[in-house]
This record gives C-alpha cells, sequence and structure tokens, in this order.
C-alpha cells in the first residue's frame, strides 16, 4: 500500500475502486499528463501505465485509438472536453475507468482564474454520463460517487459533506 498520505482523498478512493476492477499487469493510457496520481499509482505497483502527451483529445484521439493498451483510464478529464464523445467513442480498449465531478446545485461549474485550460466545460450529472458512455458503445459494470469534504466553515462546506462530489465508473466494451 501507498506509505505516503495522500495528497487528495479522492486518491485514496480511486485507488481503491481501481484495484477492484482491474489488474496491476493491465497495459494502461491514463489520459492527461502525468500527475500526482499517476505517481501513486506506479508506487503501488502498476508498472504498465502510459500517460498522453497534453494533445487537445477534443480534436486529436490518435492516441486512443491503439490496441496496445487493456484499459483506459480518464480521472476528472472527461468535464474538460468540448466533445468527450468522440474520444469515448475512438477508444480501442476493452476496459475504462473514469471519475468525474458531479454537478453540484448549488456551486457552479470550475473556472480557473489563473490557467486558461484549466475550466469544466461539463460538469455531469450521474445519468447523463451514463448516457454519453451508453452512447459510445461502453457498458457500466460498476459505479460508485463520492463525498469530498473541505476543511473549511459555511454553508457550502456542510453541503460538500453530504452530498457526492466525484463519480466513479468502470465500463467494458465488447
Amino acid at each position: 500500500m501507498y506509505e505516503g498520505k495522500f495528497p487528495k482523498k479522492r486518491y485514496k478512493h480511486t485507488l481503491s475502486f481501481l484495484t477492484e476492477v482491474i489488474s496491476k499487469e493491465d497495459k494502461i493510457l491514463d489520459l492527461g499528463v502525468s500527475n500526482p496520481f499517476s505517481e501513486i499509482l506506479l508506487k503501488e505497483g502498476f508498472n504498465n501505465v502510459t500517460n498522453t502527451k497534453g494533445e487537445d483529445l477534443d480534436i486529436e484521439t490518435t492516441v486512443v485509438k491503439s490496441t496496445e493498451f487493456d484499459v483506459v483510464t480518464a480521472f476528472e478529464i472527461f468535464e474538460h472536453l468540448v466533445s468527450p464523445f468522440n474520444v469515448l467513442n475512438d477508444i480501442k480498449a476493452k476496459k475504462l475507468v473514469a471519475s468525474i465531478p458531479l454537478k453540484l446545485w448549488f456551486a457552479s461549474a470550475y473556472r480557473s482564474k489563473t490557467d486558461k485550460w484549466d475550466r469544466h466545460y461539463h460538469e455531469f450529472e450521474d445519468w447523463q454520463f451514463d448516457w454519453l458512455l451508453e452512447k459510445a458503445g461502453w457498458r457500466i459494470i460498476k459505479r460508485e460517487k463520492f463525498t469530498n469534504p473541505v476543511r473549511k466553515v459555511g454553508i457550502r462546506p456542510i453541503l460538500r459533506m453530504i452530498t457526492p462530489r466525484y463519480y466513479l465508473i468502470y465500463a467494458v466494451r465488447d
């Protein structure tokens, strides 16, 4: 198990989910550049992880068309895309593990004030993401929602303690 403290609660939750649904021997294409979670995967023994290079997946989906990967992982990626359907439809791997932030009725969509790429074009409700996956030919095997409390005082922090913020899925394609 990962010896250090997880920098974010969702990393621990995501790792637990991932280890339940895929093998450490699977070849993984992780959508997004190398990041703290992909480093955790390596430390946890997932030694066949390849990250994308930062290409605009709305326009260029060649990387997911490779047949050399068993699994595609996408942790908080699809909300940044204008058209996540294109990527989901083009994936050649037979397994997908993905997470998205859920739309919160008490907060507007995330938009960084300093980074023009770090913003959410979509914040899905669970049924919307399910429908998108279904349209792209995926069958969901396992799904899970979880909260993401913050250590702040106020109404929104209280709501974050009881309102699911993230949605994880494991899906397959025949």
